[in-house]
C-alpha cells in the first residue's frame, strides 16, 4: 500500500496514531512535558541522518552529526535543505527511528515531517526538529542496552501522482 501525495497538501494521520515500527511519536501531551522527570544518569546518542530520494534534486543534511540527551528532556537539531536548481521544487520527507522499539519513546513536538515544503530557485532552509526522550525509555528492559538513537529523514519531490511509502505497521 502507498500514500498519494496531493499536489496541493499532503493528508496522512496514521504516522500520529502510532509510534512504534520506527516511527516516532508525534504530537505531545503539553502537561508531560512540562512536568516530567529528566534521568540524569541516562545519556543517549542521537544521530541524525539525511537522504534523498533519487529524482530529488535538493541538497538535504543535518546540521548536526549528533547531539547527547537526557530523557525526560527537549532538544532542537536542524537539517538544511536547498533548492540548487533554477526553478521551485516541492519536496516532502518521510522518517524513521532506529532502533525500531525506540520510536515508542521519541516524540517530535515540532517537525517537518510529511509537509510539503517549497524551496525557491537556489533557496536554502532551515528546518527544526523539537523532540525529546519519554523518560519511561529507562523502565523498558528493551531498551536496557540502547545507549544510540538515529532519526533519519528522507526527502522526495512532490509532484502528482507520488506514492510515500507507507509503514509497516500502518498496513496491517
Amino acid at each position: 500500500m502507498q500514500l498519494p501525495v496531493k499536489s496541493d497538501h499532503v493528508v496522512w494521520e496514521a504516522h500520529r496514531a502510532y509510534s512504534y515500527g520506527g516511527t516516532t511519536a508525534v504530537g505531545h501531551d503539553a502537561e508531560k512535558v512540562e512536568n516530567m522527570k529528566t534521568v540524569k544518569d541516562r545519556e543517549i546518542k542521537i544521530r541524525f541522518n539525511a537522504d534523498t530520494a533519487a529524482s530529488m534534486t535538493w541538497n538535504f543534511r543535518p546540521q548536526q552529526s549528533e547531539i547527547k540527551v537526557l530523557p525526560g528532556e527537549t532538544a532542537l537539531a536542524f537539517y538544511t535543505a536547498k533548492n540548487p536548481t533554477n526553478h521551485p521544487v516541492i519536496g516532502i520527507s518521510t522518517y524513521n527511528v532506529v532502533p525500531f522499539d525506540a520510536g515508542l519513546y521519541f516524540n517530535k513536538i515540532q517537525c517537518f515531517c510529511f509537509e510539503e515544503q517549497i524551496l525557491n530557485p537556489h533557496e536554502e532552509v532551515h528546518m527544526p526538529v523539537f523532540f525529546y526522550i519519554d523518560p519511561e525509555f529507562v523502565d523498558d528492559p528493551k531498551m536496557e542496552g540502547v545507549h544510540t538513537i538515529t532519526l533519519s529523514y528522507t526527502f522526495f519531490e512532490a509532484r502528482e501522482g507520488l506514492q510515500l511509502p507507507l509503514p509497516n505497521f500502518a498496513r496491517q
